[in-house]
């Protein structure tokens, strides 16, 4: 054991004479435990929102989405340039647009997405998030469309299993007596929910034919959707594909579609985390005035070792190694704090959250290791950074008026 480590320890179990000292030993402890703690599980519930909504984002619509007018020719030919992307595991139709929902006075707008039930379930995971009903409705040869509504779209209609519900198209139809909005009926023949609170209460789901007829869409698609084998290889992927394509095509990752949200979860992390930060700065502040009043405690102890042959390079390293002890015993039992709070959290979800504002309904958490480390990093550099004035300090006491004052 190093000289200047063993003096350091005996100095933190040495019998202190005032209580003061002891007092913001602990305080600087406790303070850098409760930072460290408080960062960890703060920036895990960050990570965990953040991957439960991209969970929910993905499982509701492709991973990159292809925007562009063609025709049922056209399709195959999409589809077969799109498949040659190595990182392309499935692709599928989809027809997109605006309408107005209506049901016994009640009256929304909503996104209706039209879509082929076989190769639809191939690029997301609707397939799991009916609630009731069947898929396989929509494809009848009834008199009026199915139609699947999000469930919190359906009960804010009052809307149920079998009634029929009027769609008005903002395209309009052209008569002599003018334009006049184009109105069809629709049969409720499900609803799902994806936990998503924006797709469940704003987005309605029917057959490709259905939903191209009612909103004239040319050339009866909107885009193609796709499935990466990988979900980290979306944004390169739509970048090539955009080149590949040309800009007859729009092509958007689910990031893309999505940036505002996934921005300002990114932007709240920082923030919190330089805030939550502060505390981890204050324990510090709390460290340093410790090895102050601890120099001028052992102030004779000081003069002494100079005496014996100890130099300020010796007393400087005795007092880092004081306050890099005090640092470190914080920021390892918040760590341990920190990670059995998100045990907790994980295991027992005690915090039910309104889903209406936050998308979600349980407090999630994501433990990742680059956070853990860059947190432990942070507050043993900031204990380090503490204790250097301190101890450079105590380096400087004069060896003469140490022993005679002390």
């Amino acid at each position: 054991m190093p000289f200047e480590l063993f003096v350091a320890l005996r100095y933190l179990r040495s019998k202190r004479k005032g209580i003061f000292t002891t007092i913001t030993t602990w305080i600087g402890i406790a303070g850098v435990t409760i930072g460290v703690a408080a960062l960890i599980v703060i920036l895990s519930v960050m990570n965990g929102f953040q991957a439960d909504i991209r969970k929910k984002i993905v499982g509701a619509q492709a991973h990159i989405t292809v925007y562009g007018r063609m025709t049922p020719a056209k399709e195959s030919l999409l589809a077969a340039e799109l498949k040659k992307t190595p990182a392309v595991a499935a692709v599928s139709p989809f027809v997109l647009g605006q309408a107005i929902a209506t049901y016994e006075g009640r009256s929304t707008g909503i996104i209706l997405k039209g879509l082929d039930p076989d190769k639809e379930f191939e690029v997301n995971d609707l397939a799991k998030n009916l609630t009731s009903g069947a898929w396989d409705d929509l494809s009848k040869n009834d008199a009026l469309p199915g139609i699947i509504l999000g469930e919190e779209l359906a009960k804010s209609l009052g809307i149920w299993l079998g009634e029929e519900v009027v769609l008005v198209s903002p395209q309009g139809l052209s008569t002599p007596m003018g334009l006049v909005p184009a109105l069809k009926k629709f049969r409720v023949a499900g609803t799902l929910k994806t936990g998503y609170y924006e797709y469940d209460s704003a987005t309605a789901y029917t057959s490709l034919s259905a939903a191209a007829k009612f909103l004239k869409t040319p050339g009866e698609l909107t885009g193609m959707q796709v499935r990466l084998n990988d979900l980290q290889l979306s944004e390169r992927t739509a970048r090539e594909l955009q080149q590949r394509l040309g800009w007859d095509f729009t092509v958007r990752s689910f990031t893309d579609m999505n940036r505002t949200l996934f921005a300002a979860l990114k932007l709240e992390k920082y923030v919190m985390f330089i805030i939550v930060t502060l505390i981890v700065l204050v324990a510090s502040f709390n460290i340093a005035s410790n090895l102050i009043l601890m120099s001028t405690e052992k102030l004779r102890e000081v003069g002494l070792l100079q005496a014996m042959g100890a130099g300020r390079r010796e007393i400087l390293k005795i007092f880092l190694w004081v306050g890099s002890i005090i640092g470190a015993s914080g920021v390892f039992v918040g760590t341990g704090l920190g990670l059995f709070i998100c045990l907790i959290l994980h295991r027992y979800p005690m915090i039910e959250l309104p889903a209406d504002i936050y998308y979600l309904s349980r407090l999630p958490v994501a433990v990742y290791l680059r956070d853990v480390a860059a947190i432990v990093a942070s507050g043993l550099l900031l204990s380090i950074l503490a204790t250097l004035y301190p101890a450079y300090r105590s380096s400087r006491i004069d060896p003469i008026e140490a022993i005679h004052y002390g």
